[in-house]
């Protein structure tokens, strides 16, 4: 099964991702967590040690040179499109609690249509994770899907949207799912979050009519003071763990993981 998560900056969606990785490992599968925010906080949410010590991998110099051969005595202005990336997910991740985390990093952004070689190395390691692994894959998101071309976005069984009752959120959940449509993703799916009252859910899917809502999360003030206390936050609130099994029960009756 492969996972994308996303929404507006500050709606949820690294806790979701979170919390959805960790069901699949306590169930038994293989997982690979992608941190593909550049606001990177996947690591963090998951409690793995040692946060400071990762580095993201459009930040290792060394590493996008050799694979794009941008390195010195290399032709200026040439990287090779589809470097090698295959030994990259056990060289470069962190592993905790089963399971394994990759930070991308963000993209380099220059004038339009920019193409870098950080951007090449990104871009071929997400197609390899998404088609070519056989482990559970889950991606927290920017707010937007830019790290999925057309090719590697038909590889996600779902797209997770998280919307909290806020104008600015639903309107970023509607651009996400219409992007998301227009690159070929299948399956786009609604979570509504940070709800306080019963209408509120009402007043996200009354909005966002096109998206099926699969799930809800409850809002929580523990999950705030977890995270000012550096205490674990996915173990912080009871009702937001009920609420994100719930979630993973209906992904598992609606899509079976195919791994090994």
């Amino acid at each position: 099964m492969k996972l994308a998560v996303s929404g507006k900056g500050g709606v949820g969606k690294t806790l979701l991702a979170a919390l959805l990785a960790r069901q699949f490992a306590q169930a038994g599968y293989p997982v690979i967590a992608i941190d593909a925010d550049p606001d990177a906080n996947l690591a963090l949410t998951l409690g793995f040690p040692g946060t400071e010590r990762i580095v993201p991998i459009s930040e290792m110099k060394e590493l996008v040179a050799e694979r794009t051969g941008t390195g010195p005595g290399q032709s200026p202005g040439y990287f090779k499109l589809n470097p090698r990336v295959d030994d990259l997910p056990e060289r470069f991740s962190a592993c905790y609690q089963g399971i394994r985390l990759m930070v991308m990093g963000a993209p380099k952004r220059g004038g339009a249509g920019c193409y870098c070689p950080e951007n090449a190395l990104l871009s071929t390691l997400m197609a390899h994770l998404l088609i070519g692994r056989d482990e559970v894959v889950i991606m927290d998101m920017a707010a937007g899907i830019e790290h999925l071309g057309r090719g590697t976005a038909r590889a996600v069984d779902t797209l997770l949207v998280v919307a909290e009752p806020t104008r600015a959120s639903i309107e970023t959940a509607r651009r996400i799912a219409t992007a998301a449509r227009e690159l070929g993703i299948g399956d786009i799916s609604l979570i509504a979050n940070k709800l306080r009252r019963p209408e509120d859910a009402s007043i996200i899917t009354e909005n966002l009519p096109d998206i099926r809502l699969l799930g809800w999360l409850p809002y929580d003030p523990a999950i705030s003071a977890a995270e000012l206390a550096g205490r674990p936050v996915l173990e912080a609130s009871e009702s937001i763990s009920a609420a994100a099994k719930r979630i993973w029960d209906r992904l598992m009756a609606t899509t079976q993981p195919n791994v090994t």
